[in-house]
């Protein structure tokens, strides 16, 4: 007689997959935005005028197709559901924290918010430690708007 499993599958390898995968990507976002910042400088550095470069337009949407793509395929392969419940806020809310991360202590911070926000939403996905996880990415909302605005 097949049984099935009452309990649900181990959950912190796929929290720790979001996560490692929300640090590489925030750490990619720090260092890409970086590179474009220098290189506008230097490109603009002659002008008074307004001073615009296709790369200073296109590396936020940039930036954001690639973290999306990137947190589809991930969250699929860990079978992180609901897709839709983690992916949106993830990608409409993950700017603040880790902008504030950013302006207070370097990459390596946002590196570490970046993988708390992914880890902390992607156990929100699953109904017994949903309360968890939201309290945790509200948390860090709430620290990143206080760093940022005050």
């Amino acid at each position: 007689m097949n049984t099935p499993r009452t309990e649900p599958r181990p959950v912190l390898p796929r929290v720790s997959g979001a996560a490692v995968t929300g640090a590489v990507l925030a750490t990619g976002a720090a260092t890409y935005l970086s590179w474009v910042r220098q290189h506008d400088d230097r490109a603009c550095a002659t002008t008074d005028s307004i001073c615009v470069t296709w790369r200073g337009v296109t590396a936020i949407p940039l930036t954001m197709t690639i973290a999306v793509i990137v947190l589809t395929v991930v969250y699929k392969r860990l079978d992180i559901r609901p897709r839709i419940a983690v992916i949106p806020p993830t990608f409409l809310l993950a700017p603040l924290p880790l902008a504030a991360a950013q302006a207070t202590a370097g990459w390596w911070a946002a590196t570490l918010v970046g993988g708390a926000w992914s880890g902390s939403f992607a156990l929100a996905a699953w109904s017994r430690y949903r309360i968890l996880g939201l309290t945790a990415s509200a948390t860090l909302l709430l620290v990143s708007l206080v760093v940022l605005y005050r």
